[in-house]
């Protein structure tokens, strides 16, 4: 079993223990706290389970045996996922890297601005296309003063901040909503039940006599289910 697989295992085990503690709760603070950590555990499931397809994806167009392509071949389009960003007090800036890119005509090399948002199209370099958009940008930009710049083997977009001397955390608004209000550890090698644990032990400590009791036994029923469960996955 690979680590994916077994921290995903771990995470539907935790789940099913704050549903069962869900069902038997009474108490509104209980639930809001039980509530809240089984949309967190949710949400890391979701991320486990899109970068175990991800790698997936990414294993079985590799053990593709390489296609035979036409002399010209310009309907294909590369979905651009790694570039690198900084920022001065006017400007914030975003690299991405294309081998050859500076070979292209000018006008091959398109890119689109919004107050928010940003695109670029290559087209046809080496064969191929390639487009990269990116919505909802932290903070507004200038439409006008934004610009791009081809260097050798890299496309440079300036955004113009509209206001200027400020610091941009984050390029846009999901990625700071997914580090600053989620924060769950998606470190493989971090337990994903110690979240999960901190809050069940703030539930104990806090809870009265009848509460303790409805967390004991259904810790006990939901451990022993999982262990049958495992102990099938092995067979």
């Amino acid at each position: 079993m690979d680590s994916s697989v077994l921290v995903i295992f771990k995470l539907q085990k935790d789940l099913e223990e704050v549903k069962v503690l869900l069902e038997k709760a009474t108490r509104k603070r209980v639930r809001d706290a039980l509530t809240a950590e089984k949309s967190k555990i949710e949400t890391e499931m979701k991320n486990k389970m899109q970068q175990k397809s991800q790698r997936k994806a990414e294993l079985t167009e590799n053990e593709k045996p390489a296609a035979v392509v036409a002399p010209i071949t310009t309907g294909y389009t590369v979905k651009i996922s790694n570039y690198g960003w900084d920022q001065s007090d006017k400007f914030v800036k975003i690299y991405i890297t294309l081998p050859g890119v500076h070979q292209v005509p000018a006008e091959s090399v398109q890119v689109n601005f919004t107050e928010r948002s940003f695109d670029l199209l290559v087209k046809n370099l080496n064969g191929k296309s390639y487009s990269m958009i990116v919505n909802n940008l932290l903070k507004p930009i200038s439409v006008e003063g934004s610009s791009k710049k081809v260097k050798t083997d890299t496309v440079l977009i300036l955004c113009r901040k509209k206001a200027e001397n400020t610091r941009w955390d984050y390029l846009t608004q999901v990625e700071k909503e997914c580090k600053e209000k989620e924060k769950p550890s998606y470190d493989t090698e971090t337990d994903p039940s110690e979240g999960l644990m901190n809050v069940l032990k703030k539930i104990y400590e806090d809870g009265d006599d009848d509460m303790k009791r409805t967390i004991n036994k259904a810790w006990v029923e939901s451990r022993e289910a999982s262990q049958r469960r495992y102990r099938l996955l092995r067979l």
